[in-house]
């Protein structure tokens, strides 16, 4: 992007409700969209309480969250002004996404609709919410008066997509695993897999002050290391569910009769190779259900036969899901079986 300048304005610090939300809105950006998969990065309290944005900063998915559970429709239109700032700036952001903890009932059309636009929300409740931007417009310095026109508010609102948050915690960090439900980590670990994920997301405010600073080029807010990537997230969840990081340093201790068999000079870089071709696995977004039915079939095979070594494994695993995720050979293959059952310890 070129010709353009963004000052960042009214970084704020969470409190746990809204970390909660926050988390939930992550979660919404990397598995419930149909366009999850384009986005890489989630930064963190820059534009604004969360951005999307994918690999290469060419587009910026931009939301606003409030954990309230029953918010009017005034309310509502007081969440939209960061948004509405955003939609005004240089910036062409290519999604506005308010997620809200719920609504008043006053305000949609339709109350089964939890994703809508403004075409949900009664006529009286889009008065309230004009009034509620307007209002909040004016009470924040960085936007200029002048700016929020009629035309300008409500071309904005055509462009904003309303988002109810009507799930658990659990459910979300489910989205990620996409594994058989008999091996479905329970609820308690699935709520400490996400609040370990709204931790991680919270401490990125820490990284450093961006208050009143000015980028030029969307690219640059990754600089200050706000943001985590959905690579990150997925190796976080991996290595909860398996009770190790598969890319500790070292060998896996079911891995080393393979390895000692390596030519010496040949052993470092081997196992390297293999943890490489883990996490070409593991971050593919082509073969996401694949990797997970994978992970699922290992995960049986070792739990219902705890004595086999690797090699009896491998050839134990059905050759239509082995060969379903191609960024694994077999060495690469047989170090991931050693990963997961040093780490679940059957």
């Amino acid at each position: 992007m070129t010709n353009m300048s963004y000052l960042v304005q009214s970084s704020e610090q969470l409190r746990k409700k809204a970390s909660d939300t926050e988390t939930k809105a992550l979660l919404y950006l990397m598995n419930f969209r149909e366009d999850s998969d384009e986005i890489h990065y989630f930064v963190v309290d820059f534009f604004n309480d969360l951005t999307g944005m994918d690999r290469y900063s060419y587009k910026l998915w931009d939301l606003q969250s409030k954990g309230a559970s029953n918010s009017s429709p005034k309310s509502v239109g007081k969440e939209l002004v960061t948004l509405f700032k955003n939609y005004c700036s240089d910036i062409n952001f290519h999604r506005y996404i308010l997620f809200l903890g719920g609504v008043s009932s006053t305000l949609r059309i339709d109350s089964e609709k939890n994703i809508f636009d403004i075409n949900n929300i009664n006529d009286k409740a889009i008065v309230k919410l004009k009034k509620g931007l307007k209002d909040e417009c004016i009470a924040k310095s960085y936007i200029d008066e002048l700016i929020a026109t009629d035309d300008k508010i409500n071309d904005f609102l055509e462009k904003v997509l309303f988002v109810i948050d009507n799930k658990k915690p659990s459910d979300y960090v489910k989205a990620i695993i996409k594994i058989h439900p008999g091996i479905m980590p329970d609820e308690d670990i699935l709520n400490a897999i996400f609040n370990e994920i709204r931790d991680k997301q919270a401490s990125k405010k820490n990284c450093s002050n961006v208050e009143g600073i000015t980028i030029e080029t969307t690219d640059q807010a990754l600089n200050y290391f706000r943001h985590l990537t959905s690579g990150e997230i997925k190796l976080f969840v991996l290595g909860r569910i398996i009770n190790r990081n598969p890319f500790d340093k070292g060998c896996p201790i079911p891995f080393i009769s393979i390895y000692n068999q390596f030519p010496e000079e040949k052993r470092v870089e081997a196992l390297e190779d293999c943890k490489i071709a883990l996490v070409r696995a593991l971050f593919n977004k082509n073969c996401t259900d694949n990797f997970w039915k994978l992970f699922g079939e290992v995960y049986n095979i070792i739990v219902q036969n705890p004595n086999d070594g690797i090699d009896v494994i491998y050839q134990k695993l059905d050759n239509e899901i082995k060969t379903s995720c191609p960024d694994f050979d077999v060495l690469s293959l047989k170090y991931f079986i050693a990963t997961v059952k040093e780490g679940i310890k059957v």
